[in-house]
């Protein structure tokens, strides 16, 4: 087992990466106020690994929440479904909720925590690569709106983060690349030796190769980590994880929110972040080359929906969080491992290049 920490002074906590880690009570215990926990989890997750968690919480009252699966269910009238769990079992304000499923869980179930009696403590259990990678790290919850992904919420920390990578073996292939889409993620932002490590090492993690998992999810939240610890609310370089996540949410809320994977959008986000780029003249046509070719070997898709047309991107992307004052910010590439953030590209340079590649 490897150990991060996520470095928040008083509310720092640890991030456990290895293979078995939900038998091991002595991971979980320590970040359990009282004697009330609520597992948030969901149709699809449940029958594999609630009854592993209810073994290691022996001596605990647990309150099973199951949700339906899907982002399509990420909104607010499933949310109340927490609440209402929580209010009818009586969970007080010692209570601790427990995340166990992927992103859209384990942000619903913060969202919950930060909001029931005005913040309860709660533990993320990742179950997909990309919950792993990402969204259970960093303090990031929320529910969608049909106008905009991720715009209800509240950043809200858990107390641990339990990243058991045998969950992977009942990953479907799709969800294993979307969350492969988000590894890459980081070694375009801000580690070119990663990028190049998976460049050599692709072929391992789609064939979910253990070692390469772990080292995998290992950088990626190393990765993370540090740049929480920097800027925990997003007021500046945080910013950069959003890699790709303007155009892919404007992707994912113009297709339907579940028909496309968060990680397949952003595999094009990044795509497009990189294109962009280099028509700017920022990087070498070589870097997209490179950013299109390892996405392919990770089966994800490098092209945007044949529907969407300049107007959807436009339009939906200007209801994203990274617009402040009209003016909307991207997430560019200077080169592998160096992003920024900026509001230099002007309309019409971003009308022409979406012009050049919706069909």
């Amino acid at each position: 087992m490897k150990t991060l920490s996520v470095d928040l002074g008083e509310r720092s906590y640890p991030i456990h990466i290895g293979s078995g880690l939900l038998e091991q009570p002595e991971l979980l215990i320590p970040h359990i106020r009282g004697k009330q926990v609520a597992i948030v989890t969901n149709e699809t997750i449940a029958p594999l690994y609630l009854e592993k968690l209810h073994k290691t919480l022996t001596g605990f009252q647990v309150t099973d929440i199951i949700l339906p699966d899907g982002e399509q269910y990420k909104n607010l009238d499933v949310l109340n479904q927490i609440f209402d769990g929580l209010l009818k079992a009586r969970h007080n304000r010692t209570t601790t909720l427990i995340a166990l499923g992927g992103g859209v869980v384990g942000d619903m179930c913060g969202f919950a925590a930060a909001s029931y009696q005005r913040g309860v403590n709660f533990i993320q259990v990742p179950t997909t690569l990309l919950s792993q990678v990402d969204s259970s790290v960093g303090g990031k919850t929320g529910v969608n709106h049909a106008l905009g992904k991720n715009m209800i919420g509240a950043f809200h920390q858990p107390q641990c983060v339990l990243a058991d990578i045998s969950v992977f073996k009942t990953l479907p292939d799709r969800e294993l690349s979307a969350g492969i889409a988000e590894v890459i993620k980081y070694g375009l932002i801000c580690d070119a030796p990663f990028f190049e490590w998976l460049e050599s090492n692709i072929t391992h993690l789609v064939e979910r190769n253990e070692s390469a998992m772990i080292e995998a999810v290992l950088r990626s939240c190393d990765n993370k980590s540090k740049v929480v610890a920097e800027d925990e609310k997003e007021s500046g370089r945080r910013a950069l994880l959003n890699l790709g996540h303007t155009f892919g949410h404007a992707i994912e809320t113009h297709q339907g929110y579940g028909n496309w994977l968060h990680g397949e959008a952003v595999a094009v986000g990044m795509v497009m972040a990189a294109q962009l780029s280099a028509r700017m003249g920022w990087i070498d046509g070589s870097i997209v080359v490179r950013t299109i070719g390892l996405l392919e070997k990770a089966n994800l898709p490098v092209q945007p929906p044949m529907d969407m047309a300049p107007d959807d991107f436009l339009s939906l992307m200007s209801v994203d969080k990274k617009v402040i004052d009209g003016q909307l910010r991207l997430i560019l590439l200077k080169g592998i491992g160096d992003a920024v953030v900026t509001s230099e590209t002007t309309a019409q340079q971003l009308l022409d290049y979406l012009a050049s590649v919706c069909h």
